[in-house]
């Protein structure tokens, strides 16, 4: 087996996890080595920055329109 060789469920696991924490350089590595031969993974990564900045976005405009007050004032 190729050190930097990684499956695409393990893959996936290592872009799930770099949300949380930072991978090391290895995993950083097989993570893009695996990006450049696979069509499924990077699909799945462009998914869940698009759930990241979605998430995000909805964070900042909670904290900015006071929207869980509002909320809370008409229920």
């Amino acid at each position: 087996m190729m050190p930097f060789h990684r499956t695409c469920k393990e893959v996936t696991a290592l872009v799930i996890a770099r949300e949380d924490r930072m991978l090391s350089w290895r995993d950083r590595l097989a993570v893009r080595m695996h990006m450049t031969i696979c069509a499924a993974c990077p699909t799945f990564e462009r998914q869940i920055l698009t759930l990241h900045n979605a998430m995000k976005q909805w964070r900042n405009y909670e904290k900015s329109n006071g929207a869980d007050d509002q909320w809370r004032r008409e229920s």
